[in-house]
């Protein structure tokens, strides 16, 4: 059955995986904080952080050629022990990239935010889908969804950025009781959210799911849910799942930041085989080779 992901405007087949680039207009992200900045002025605070538009359509530009279908922008980092940022400026740093990006390219764009203001602001700049690691938890939020018709991608995140990794990093031995079954609680959370958001009119075809990869999650809990990815098929709706450049590849690799291609890119490779329907990738040449690949292997890609 042809699985079709409606996102404003859009119909967009997801029967054969897709790759979504990460944009982030951030200077503190995990892995590019600050590389979509304009140079930055010596001893500037956080605050001074300006986009430079010139080098997110040069980002942007090279995604879209490497194959993305969809490019994600971020105007907060949601990495661990990350600072929230004032809606209006994570409003100034976001909408006038999505405006660019829809004048310059026909493609998906996602807004990655928990605020409402900044979604409303971002749809009407063009932005199709809303990529929430809150899972539309602001009643605000989900009218926002509904109101304007576009997709939305639903994460699973126990805590808040700020704080939601402290407990594995206080006390390694408090893992074993923040979850009893991480992939059934990981399962429960997204099934009763998602049943929630249908009931209250957001469109079943517009509907993505995030397990929520290192958010709030020790190693161990990572890998177990990469392992029973398919666990989550039967919630009915498409996987987008995020392993790009994180913390679980650098465990594994004991490899930085900026040396995590080849890890990332197996994981998202088992990711595919677990039923994921898009990867967000930092990385996104070589995401969308192990997509084609991973394509060819099920027999879904027409071949010489």
């Amino acid at each position: 059955m042809t699985k079709i992901l409606f996102a404003g405007s859009r119909e967009i087949d997801l029967s054969s995986p897709l790759c979504m680039g990460v944009l982030n207009v951030t200077p503190d992200s995990f892995s590019d904080g600050a590389s979509l900045g304009r140079d930055p002025v010596p001893n500037a605070r956080q605050e001074a952080f300006e986009v430079d538009l010139d080098k997110v359509l040069h980002r942007a530009e090279e995604m879209v050629v490497q194959g993305a279908a969809f490019l994600d922008i971020g105007g907060e980092s949601t990495r661990p022990g990350a600072t929230p940022v004032p809606v209006q400026e994570e409003i100034d740093r976001v909408v006038p990239v999505v405006a660019a990006l829809k004048a310059r390219f026909d493609i998906c764009l996602s807004v990655d935010t928990s605020s409402p203001d900044v979604m409303t602001a971002a749809i009407d700049a063009g932005a199709e889908l809303v990529n929430d690691v809150r899972a539309l938890a602001d009643a605000r939020a989900l009218s926002t969804i509904v109101d304007n018709r576009v997709a939305v991608c639903l994460m699973h995140m126990r805590g808040q950025p700020r704080s939601m990794q402290a407990v594995f990093e206080q006390n390694k031995e408090a893992e074993v009781v923040a979850y009893s079954d991480v992939v059934e609680e990981v399962a429960a959370f997204l099934s009763e959210r998602r049943d929630y958001c249908l009931a209250q009119g957001v469109c079943a075809e517009s509907l993505l799911l995030d397990p929520g990869f290192g958010f709030g999650k020790s190693q161990a809990h990572n890998y177990q849910l990469l392992r029973e990815l398919s666990r989550f098929e039967t919630l009915g709706a498409p996987l987008l799942v995020g392993v790009s450049r994180k913390s679980m590849i650098g465990a594994a690799t004991g490899k930085p930041v900026s040396e995590r291609l080849a890890g990332s890119v197996a994981a998202a490779t088992l990711a595919l085989l677990g039923g994921a329907s898009i990867i967000r990738s930092h990385d996104v040449a070589a995401t969308v080779d192990a997509i084609r690949v991973h394509s060819a292997f099920c027999g879904n890609l027409a071949l010489d």
